[in-house]
Order: C-alpha cells, then sequence, then structure tokens
C-alpha cells in the first residue's frame, strides 16, 4: 500500500483543527487508513514536520493532501463532496486523435483548470501526485502517461499523433538544447529516472507526440513534457493530456487530477473540457466525464452483512461520510441507488458499498454475531465434493496425490506433449521465466515433471492429481473457463495400456458409471473407450478416447483419453521409464 507524506501543518489546517499523534492515528484507524509516522520530534531547525500515511492502493483520489483532507473532512461531517462542474459544456477547444497513434498509444484524454493559483507547496502535491499515478495506477507510465503544461504558451487546438522519430524536434523539460526523438533515446538512455520509461517506445518506428495548432511540441508521452511548455507557480491555465494504451484508466486518471486540482482554479471546483475527436473510428466525446456513475445495493445485503436492521435511510446517512450519494429506491423496497461521485473509482461492487458503510458505521462499532440459520454456513461446492471422492478412490487404488503448478511452458503443454498449438491455452502476457508462458489445459505436464524430479524412487511411481485447467472461450465475458479435470500416471520399468485402464474402471465404479460393452444398441448411461489415431501423445496403436453417455438415450461425449505414452514425450521430459496415463474432465459427474 502506497505511504504519502504530507505536511502536518498544512493537513491539520485543511482539518479545521489541530490533533495529537494518538488522536490522528484514531481517527485513521476509523477510516480505513494508517498513521505510519509522525516526523515531528525528527525534524530540526526550520524543517517542517510530516505525517506518513498508508493509504489503499486502489484509492487513488487519497495519494495526495488534498485527496486524504477531503476524504477525512467528509467522513467528519465537515464538509459535502464537491459539486465539480464543467464550464462550458459544450467546449471550444478540441484534441484530435490520429490514426497513426493506433498502433502504438491509442487513447487520449484532456482537461483545461483555469485561474489556478499555485504556492510551492501546491505546486509541489500537483507534481507528486503525478509522480503517484505513474508508479500506481498507470504501471509505470506502459498504461497511461500524464503531461501537463501552461496553456498560455500554446495555441489550440491539439492534434495527438505518432510521428518517425528524426520528425519529433524540440526541447526537453529543463534542458537547454533540441533534439529530435533519436537523440533524445540517447541522451536519456543512462538517465536513472527517465532512463526505465525508454523501452515503452523505443524500439517503435513512430512515437507519439502531443502538438498544438502552430505544430510546437507540447509532450513526447509517455517520456517526457517540451521545456516551451512547462508548468511554474505563475502559471494560471494548466492543460493536462492524458494518454494511454488502456482507455478506462486513462479516464480514470484524468479524472483524478481534475477532482484534486480543480479546488484551485478561478471558480473551484470547476473544470473546462476539451472534445476529443477520434480519427478511428470517426467519433468524439467529451472529456473528462464528471457524471457520477449510477449503481445499486441492496439494503438486506448490507444489513445481513454488518449484523444491523438499518433502514435504507440509515444506511444513506452512513455512505455519505464515505462520499456516497445513496437515497432508497421509489420503485424497489430492498435498493438503494448510489451515485458514484468521479473520486471513487474503487467502488466496483454492492461489496465495496457495504465496506464503506461498515466504515461509516465503525468496524469497532459491529457487533460479533452468529448465523441464525443452517442455511447461511458455508458448505462445500458440489464439484469439490466430486474431487474429493475422485481423491480418495485414487489414493485406495495406490496412487499418490501431486499437486504441481497450474501455470507451464508452452512446449510443456503442446510440443513435448506431441501436439499441436489449439489456440485454447490462456498465455501470460509478460511471463517471468520461460516456465510459466500459459495456463495448463491439460494435467500432464504437471505430473510428469514431479516424476521426472522423483525418477529415482522406488518403481512404479503411480501418481494423480485433480485440479483446474483453464481453456480460451471467446464467447464468455471473461474470455476463458475453468475446468475441473482428474489425471493419473502409472510410471515403471514396464506400463501397459492395462494398468491405467484399471484405475480408470475403478474410478468409473465409484461414481457408479458402468462399462457399456456395445454402446450402440446399450442405450444406458456408462463410459466406453475408442481407439483415437489423432491422438499423439501416445504410443500408435495404444491411445483411446474416453466417452461418456449422462442419461440413457442421450448422445455420448469424448470426456477424456487414456493410453501409453509414447517415447518421445518421455524423453522430452527426462523420464528414463514407460508410463501410461488417463486424463479425464471430473465435471461431468455433477
Amino acid at each position: 500500500m502506497p505511504t504519502i507524506p504530507v505536511d502536518k501543518e498544512d493537513l491539520f489546517q485543511l482539518l479545521g483543527r489541530s490533533y495529537t499523534t494518538e488522536e490522528f492515528d484514531e481517527l485513521c484507524f476509523q477510516f480505513g487508513i494508517e498513521l505510519d509516522e509522525d516526523t515531528t520530534e525528527e525534524c530540526q531547525g526550520d524543517e517542517r514536520p510530516q505525517l506518513k500515511i498508508e493509504v489503499p492502493a486502489n484509492r487513488y483520489d487519497m495519494l495526495c493532501i488534498e485527496g486524504i483532507a477531503q476524504a477525512l473532512n467528509e467522513f467528519l461531517g465537515n464538509s459535502e463532496t464537491p459539486n465539480y462542474t464543467l464550464n462550458p459544456s459544450n467546449p471550444e477547444i478540441s484534441l484530435t486523435i490520429k490514426e497513426s497513434t493506433f498502433p502504438i498509444r491509442q487513447y487520449a484524454a484532456s482537461a483545461i483548470l483555469r485561474g489556478i493559483k499555485f504556492d510551492q507547496r501546491s505546486y509541489d502535491s500537483f507534481i507528486a501526485l503525478q509522480d503517484k499515478l505513474h508508479t500506481n495506477l498507470c504501471r509505470n507510465r506502459t498504461l497511461v502517461a500524464i503531461g501537463t503544461h501552461d496553456l498560455d504558451t500554446l495555441t489550440p487546438p491539439f492534434t495527438y499523433e505518432a510521428l518517425p522519430p528524426k520528425d519529433i524536434v524540440f526541447k526537453p523539460l529543463n534542458q537547454t538544447k533540441e533534439m529530435n526523438g533519436e537523440e533524445l533515446m540517447e541522451f536519456y538512455e543512462k538517465d536513472k529516472n527517465l532512463g526505465k520509461y525508454l523501452h515503452i517506445i523505443k524500439d517503435s518506428p513512430v512515437y507519439p507526440v502531443m502538438l498544438d495548432a502552430n505544430r510546437t511540441v507540447a509532450s513526447l508521452p509517455p517520456i517526457i513534457n517540451s521545456d516551451h511548455s512547462k508548468i511554474t507557480l505563475n502559471t494560471k491555465n494548466v492543460w493536462i493530456d492524458v494518454t494511454g494504451t488502456d482507455r478506462t484508466k486513462t479516464e480514470i486518471v484524468i479524472n483524478q487530477l481534475v477532482a484534486m486540482f480543480s479546488k484551485y482554479s478561478k471558480v473551484p471546483f470547476e473544470i473546462e473540457p476539451l472534445k476529443i475527436i477520434s480519427e478511428h473510428n470517426n467519433q468524439s466525446r467529451i472529456t473528462p466525464n464528471i457524471k457520477p456513475r449510477e449503481a445499486k445495493a441492496e439494503i438486506s445485503y448490507i444489513n445481513s452483512c454488518l449484523g444491523l436492521n438499518y433502514s435504507g435511510e440509515e444506511i444513506s446517512k452512513l455512505l455519505k461520510k464515505m462520499s456516497l450519494d445513496a437515497k432508497p429506491s421509489t420503485t424497489e423496497n430492498d435498493l438503494l441507488n448510489v451515485n458514484i461521485p468521479i473520486t471513487r473509482s474503487d467502488i466496483l461492487h454492492q461489496c465495496d458499498i457495504m465496506e464503506d458503510a461498515a466504515i461509516g458505521y465503525g468496524y469497532d462499532n459491529l457487533k460479533k454475531t452468529k448465523p441464525n440459520s443452517e442455511s447461511l454456513v458455508a458448505s462445500a461446492l458440489p464439484i469439490n465434493k466430486v474431487s474429493d471422492i475422485l481423491r480418495l478412490a485414487s489414493s485406495q487404488a495406490g496412487y499418490s496425490e501431486v499437486m504441481p503448478l497450474t501455470l507451464c511452458s508452452h512446449d510443456e503443454n503442446y510440443k513435448w506433449l506431441r501436439l499441436k498449438d489449439d489456440s485454447k491455452a490462456v498465455k501470460l502476457e509478460n511471463p517471468k521465466t520461460i516456465e510459466y508462458q500459459v495456463v495448463r489445459t491439460t494435467l500432464l505436464p504437471g505430473i510428469l515433471k514431479t516424476i521426472k524430479e522423483n525418477r529415482k524412487h522406488s518403481l512404479p511411481i503411480k501418481v494423480f492429481e485433480c485440479g483446474d485447467i483453464v481453456l480460451k472461450d471467446d464467447s464468455l465475458e471473461r474470455r476463458a473457463f475453468n475446468q475441473k479435470n482428474w489425471a493419473a500416471i502409472y510410471a515403471g520399468k514396464t506400463s501397459g495400456f492395462e494398468y491405467i485402464q484399471g484405475l480408470l474402471g475403478k474410478i468409473m465404479q465409484t461414481m457408479r458409471t458402468p462399462w457399456l460393452e456395445n454402446p450402440k444398441d446399450d442405450k444406458r448411461r456408462g463410459y466406453w473407450i475408442e481407439e483415437d489415431k489423432s491422438k499423439t501423445t501416445f504410443f500408435e496403436g495404444r491411445g483411446a478416447k474416453i466417452l461418456f453417455r449422462s442419461k440413457d438415450n442421450n448422445e455420448a461425449k469424448e470426456i477424456g483419453s487414456i493410453g501409453v505414452l509414447h517415447p518421445e514425450v518421455m524423453n522430452f521430459f527426462d523420464i528414463p521409464y514407460a508410463a501410461s496415463s488417463v486424463e479425464l474432465n471430473a465435471e461431468v459427474f455433477l
């Protein structure tokens, strides 16, 4: 969780009173943050004491003193949630996103703060918030980058485009020499602050660049701003540009910046929007979008979680302390309609609303209660009960359970099993090692790797696993799903088909699933196996698919495979034995 250092005197002034260390520590505890350190006793001379406050990682509005003070004042009832306004509602200034940006950094949002009055500490806070957001939400600028400019040094309208590095020439922030894109990369290569961001765009044939109407460079996101438009204490009108590869996070960042610092505008909490025009899809929108999000929460759910018996109006008062505007629904008795301000991007579900109600009520005020009905006591999911049955049956057959990792390399999941990539594996975008490239689509790699590490164990080695695999499915919202599988391997000096088929028979007998000798004529529920020459993981002529009919007269479906593993598979995994395996989808028994 981020630790935010704030000026102690400034914070207490914003809160309207002074606190002892113990009092402020208690206030932080009540609100759900933590006072990490008070530096009063360590300060010498003119050094100003600081409070170092640990805040939740998803409370982006509390990454600066302005946000912490606003949140605590609302919690204490000292102030209302700010009423953010856009003026004019129909913006005169536009930012055009050129088609050329889409291969590299395609999203942008923007806003203007007019009549800003900065002093040194508010200016420092403005810069520090950008740094905190870059490190936290923006993932070191890979997802989002922020640029802030003195609007009076630039000429609207603005364009955001991508150009070849040699065509981008400007004087970087706090430098005296103009450079093109290639020279800039070389100049900052060993810079301890900016050097770590160069990789984001360095190898791209074009670099993103923010330009004004005169083609003056304002910034080279996500690396550095131009010295031409740098902000000083004398800046009165601030133009903020936010660019990124993630539209949602881009909009969250622009909202947090204007929410925290529009208080310094000539008209407090007034923001001048920009019209964003996208050439890619010929659409336009207004940013920032300051309209509160609408959500619903069940009154009964909040009361049951907190052990309360509050009305909708009473819960609404608790939520008001946490910046949420809630009112009981006029159409449904058990619902609260909740308006979520732009500062609270962390609210995603009614459980988050319930948590805020708990903070508003006070965690230390909650009474210990017990469930008043057996129906409220958690019980195992049906698939977990099936898994336990499979584990017990496997162990009774003399097999030992293993629990390998769910991640493996791409080769282990495909090439080493003599399979072609079927595009069903979920791939990690940034794997740290070659061993963790994909989420497994079969249990076999993990079991085989376990046998490899224990190959000096006495033979035969009989092991099984009952665990999840993950398969891609673009028709689902999350585009993938978990499936519970069971698999076992018998490894030894010899390992015939009959060894593993005997275990399969034991499992099916346990699951009350009979063997069907003549499945074409026998339409009962049951299972059988058929040779499958496409199973290249197995020795030729010794691999089969397992077919299962769940109900009488139902169509059969393939639920797994069984066979003697091919010698090449064993060589890939460096196992000097023969082995046979069986794997099936355990969810068919639900």
